[in-house]
């Protein structure tokens, strides 16, 4: 019988013998990040790593995961395949993200979703030709009072309309970089990726980029307008309880 892949990257095949050595370098800064005897928490932000290296995460990306972490291939397959993050084929320099969940549905998230699929001619987890835009269905985008909303590499642009995503892709597609309504200015797919696997924002400029929404912001003001705020701590506490010594 032959193999059985369903869909599913091969994890018998692909070493990442061949990835350069400034990714094995950033992928033992990574490691270095936690306790010996828990490095293999370091898998998640390896594997955003490695799409930052090939822009999704190939046979090759988990035996590379697999080899750092002393891990089987079986095992980063299984965390590779479960998180919709990790990419099982090449992605384009945009992911772009709609949420059609029900709150953006009823407020026309599907029709943005069908609108910028007829014009790109691409249907969900689909490349445009040229390698620019990845569309897909989003099942929430945790933004609810600003739908329907949509992403591009995570970033976010609030109520659109399917005119103004078209607008969007269209200009991401001539090479600009529309600013999202919050949060920093567009990078591609393999620089995020980069920064989800925790290393630091390479543009000083961007860090100053976007401002909370109103509405992320309503609950602060009315609880300075009910003069309400946090009740006092000690920073030093610790998170666990000291165990009480034996006597």
């Amino acid at each position: 019988m032959g193999e059985i892949s369903l869909g599913l990257p091969s994890v018998l095949s692909g070493s990442g013998d061949d990835f350069p050595e400034e990714l094995r370098q950033a992928a033992r800064e990574i490691i270095d990040r936690y306790p010996p005897d828990r490095s293999r928490s370091a898998l998640l932000p390896l594997l955003h790593l490695v799409q930052s290296h090939e822009g999704y995460v190939s046979a090759d990306g988990i035996g590379f995961c697999a080899s750092m972490l002393g891990l089987t291939r079986a095992e980063v397959a299984a965390v590779a395949t479960f998180y919709t993050m990790y990419k099982r084929k090449p992605t384009g320099d945009f992911l772009v993200s709609v949420c059609t969940n029900t709150m953006c549905d009823a407020l026309g998230g599907q029709r943005v979703f069908d609108e910028l699929s007829e014009h790109l001619g691409v249907g969900h987890d689909e490349t445009t030709p040229d390698g620019t835009i990845t569309l897909e269905h989003a099942e929430c985008l945790a933004a609810c009072d600003y739908g329907p909303v949509m992403t591009v590499n995570y970033e976010f642009f609030d109520k659109v309309t399917p005119e103004q995503a078209r607008d969007i892709v269209e200009r991401l597609r001539k090479g600009e970089r529309p600013q999202p309504t919050r949060g920093a200015r567009l990078c591609t797919f393999k620089e995020i990726s980069r920064q989800l696997a925790g290393f630091a924002e390479d543009r000083p400029e961007a860090l100053a980029d976007g401002v909370a929404g109103d509405a992320t912001l309503a609950g602060v003001r009315l609880a300075q307008a009910h003069g309400v705020t946090a009740p006092e701590y000690d920073p030093t506490t610790p998170i666990v309880p000291e165990k009480e010594s034996s006597s």
